[in-house]
């Protein structure tokens, strides 16, 4: 396995864990929302760096360990989904290209990826939860809280 492509899963994983145990530290506190509607905060609160968000709650090594082993894995198991999307995105172009416009073949195409990233989302998901409960619920807690106040950054720097 390339270390860029490993450094990428751990990036994106970085993401939904940091989504994942924020949300669900939110979700847990009373008078806490997370983000809009209630959900969890919005993406990319701590820039795709794993190790950050695990100095961040003071994380030790086994659960450092544990973390990386959990994102690692999910990263094997969805090593074939980068190849197999490529070609399915190669394919749409191919579609949109051609001299006449195959609507269903596009529909077709649409809903093959659709469907493999809604197994990739699926498979990631279950990786913040196995991450998730490897910390304690003050260390999402204080993730949860560093999430807020970045929102709330954010949200004060929007024009509005």
């Amino acid at each position: 396995m390339k270390a860029f492509q490993f450094q990428n899963l751990l990036r994106v994983g970085t993401v939904a864990v940091a989504l994942a145990l924020g949300g669900v530290a939110a979700q847990a506190q009373p008078g806490h929302h997370g983000g809009p509607q209630g959900g969890p905060p919005p993406m990319g609160l701590f820039g795709g760096h794993i190790e950050h968000v695990l100095d961040l709650v003071g994380a030790t090594d086994s659960q450092r360990s544990q973390i990386e082993a959990i994102f690692k894995a999910a990263h094997e198991d969805l090593k074939g989904q980068h190849e197999a999307g490529r070609k399915l995105h190669e394919q749409l172009g191919t579609l949109y290209t051609a001299a006449n416009i195959d609507a269903a073949a596009i529909e077709s195409v649409r809903a093959q990826i659709s469907a493999q990233q809604d197994v990739a989302s699926k498979r990631l998901s279950q990786a913040t939860i196995d991450a998730a409960r490897v910390l304690t619920p003050e260390q999402r807690a204080k993730i949860a809280d560093v999430a807020q106040k970045r929102q709330a950054r954010a949200a004060a720097h929007r024009p509005g």
